[in-house]
């Protein structure tokens, strides 16, 4: 936090989180608005860009300022994804390349079809 000791501080943590991730999302918005580009192939470029900005060492820095709003939207996870990727093929060489993502980002993805589940047995899903 910038300024963790005064609630103006905290607030402006949160303005910066949300502002961030907005623009992420606006910038989303206007890719699907403005080209041919569907949500997928958007998706996709997000998680390069992640991917991208890792590996040259941008992410980092901007991690750093912009916290939870350029973590938890798909670049945090292609970011996670090369980190964990660069990390082991280091350790281990150029093979742990292929499972340094998966590490990485195991326990991610373990959550999230964990919730899935739960979801789908708590709610009835409906077919239209």
């Amino acid at each position: 936090m910038i300024l963790p000791d005064t609630w103006w501080g905290w607030l402006l943590d949160y303005v910066i989180v949300f502002a961030s991730g907005g623009l992420l999302c606006a910038l989303a918005q206007i890719l699907i608005i403005r080209t041919r580009l569907t949500p997928a192939r958007i998706l996709v470029l997000f998680l390069i860009a992640g991917i991208i900005m890792q590996t040259l060492g941008i992410y980092e820095p901007l991690s750093a300022v912009l916290r939870s709003g350029i973590a938890v939207p798909i670049t945090g996870f292609g970011a996670s994804l090369a980190k964990g990727a660069i990390e082991t093929a280091l350790s281990d060489g150029p093979l742990g390349a292929f499972a340094g993502g998966l590490i990485q980002t195991a326990y991610g993805v373990g959550i999230a079809v964990a919730a899935s589940y739960v979801v789908s047995v708590v709610f009835k899903p409906k077919s239209k």
